[in-house]
């Protein structure tokens, strides 16, 4: 069964039709909201807003960890995620839609692993590909049916926010590689991980990062909404064409 993560402008699913929805209990506590069970154009999907419905879930507050342990014990297998960036490499405008296939952590303080415990054995997930390989090339031939303009690859760098970073920190994040800026890459990707789950990241870039192109003297969040709303359109056909061509 897939799965789809909704960040910033994707609250919804359009054609998806709801047969129930469902308020989840965990053993690491409440997840962002109720779970949407449904098909799409015949297919099951399992959808969730991971900022709650409202948009009221901070990023470091999102309960990254019941989210995904919910989809694991519904029997998901693979998860598309979407979220929203600033783009830091010169390619990534405000508009342009991306797969990340790296990722660097840069969170601090969220509940970041399973194994959280002395009781419990433990095991260390391999991260040297963060993200699935095969649903990561699924994505990007189901965007070129939907024709859909995806860029293959580039490095996400996870920042703790909510606030916005400073040109100076943008600065270092490119110095260490990365490409784009968001806030809800990480635990998220290591999670899904340490379930077995495949997992992908389908990027948004809202705005350039501060310092970059428009953005530098100030990031204008008007323009970061509007933007967002407008690719999420491009982002629901290349869903569309995923669910329709699953495996």
């Amino acid at each position: 069964m897939l799965a789809i993560i909704g960040g910033r402008g994707l609250t919804q699913l359009a054609d998806f039709k709801i047969t129930h929805q469902q308020v989840m209990r965990t053993p690491y506590g409440e997840p962002s909201g109720a779970f949407m069970f449904g098909t799409l154009n015949g297919h099951e999907v399992i959808f969730l807003a991971r900022h709650g419905y409202g948009h009221t879930i901070p990023p470091h507050l999102v309960n990254y960890r019941a989210n995904l342990w919910v989809l694991r014990e519904q029997g998901v297998k693979d998860i598309v995620s979407v979220a929203t960036v600033g783009g830091i490499r010169t390619d990534l405008e405000p508009g342009v839609i991306v797969l990340p296939h790296q990722i660097i952590d840069y969170t601090h303080g969220r509940d970041a692993t399973y194994f959280d415990g002395r009781d419990q054995p433990f095991s260390n997930a391999d991260f040297t590909l963060p993200y699935s390989t095969k649903l990561r090339s699924h994505i990007l031939q189901c965007a070129k049916i939907a024709q859909q303009t995806c860029v293959d690859g580039g490095i996400y760098a996870a920042t703790q926010g909510p606030r916005l970073d400073s040109i100076a920190e943008i600065n270092r994040y490119e110095r260490d590689g990365a490409d784009m800026v968001g806030m809800t890459g990480m635990p998220e990707t290591a999670l899904a991980k340490e379930l077995g789950l495949n997992y992908a990241t389908i990027a948004v870039v809202a705005n350039y990062a501060a310092g970059r192109g428009d953005s530098t003297v100030e990031i204008n969040m008007e323009k970061v909404n509007a933007t967002a709303s407008a690719a999420m359109v491009k982002v629901r056909s290349i869903i569309e064409a995923v669910v329709n061509n699953v495996d």
